[in-house]
């Protein structure tokens, strides 16, 4: 069944934006008490932006594949997106933030801007976002690379530590071109992404807010 419409806005994907913000509050909690939380950030039908001061990452992975909205047939026209992702068995993050906007609400709300950010050091005692089995969807990224004993061209079924997502493994061709690296390390981070996953993710001095208007990390 479609998601009902009112006002031009669709209440099935505002719903999924809003939900984000009540889990990752009460996760909050949990995560103070085990040092780490279980991540996937996605949203329906919409990519989101990501910046950060810096990204120290161990393990590089990087390969093509598909990224679907809500497990959607990807054969429908416009449910299927060609993205990048990039793997880390480990990473660090500095002044990470996300955000995601929801244009065009009713009540006179209008858009309406969801955004986290986390692992400011100035703000953390010098403590950054630290994540396991980290992987990023991307369409579009901008930043100043450096690879520690970088492999290119390695057939993609070869990939290990982390590897292939598992669970986006049928829409990888393990043929397929990918590369590899010890390390990366990025600075000046901007991109724009369809999913973020980890296995742990520590978010210290973490902050989540909902403001009106376009509040976009860049």
């Amino acid at each position: 069944m479609s998601s009902q419409v009112r006002g031009g806005t669709r209440w099935k994907r505002f719903a999924v934006v809003m939900v984000p913000s009540v889990i990752a509050t009460a996760a909050v909690g949990v995560g103070l008490a085990q040092g780490a939380l279980a991540a996937s950030f996605s949203v329906s039908g919409q990519q989101f932006k990501v910046s950060a001061a810096e990204l120290n990452g161990e393990n590089f992975v990087q390969y093509g594949s598909i990224a679907t909205e809500d497990g959607a047939d990807p054969t429908k026209e416009g449910k299927a997106h060609a993205v990048a992702v990039s793997g880390f068995s480990h990473a660090t993050i500095s002044k990470m933030c996300q955000s995601v906007v929801t244009p065009n609400l009713p009540f006179g709300l209008g858009s309406v801007t969801l955004r986290l950010t986390a692992g400011d050091p100035a703000k953390t005692n010098g403590k950054l976002v630290d994540a396991t089995g980290l992987y990023l969807d991307v369409s579009d990224l901008n930043a100043d690379a450096e690879f520690g004993n970088i492999d290119i061209g390695v057939r993609a079924g070869d990939l290990a530590n982390p590897g292939i997502q598992p669970k986006a493994g049928k829409y990888v061709n393990p043929n397929g071109f990918s590369q590899r690296a010890e390390t990366a390390k990025l600075t000046g981070v901007k991109q724009q992404a369809w999913a973020t996953t980890a296995g742990t993710f520590k978010l210290p001095g973490l902050h989540l807010a909902l403001s009106k208007g376009v509040n976009e990390c860049y």
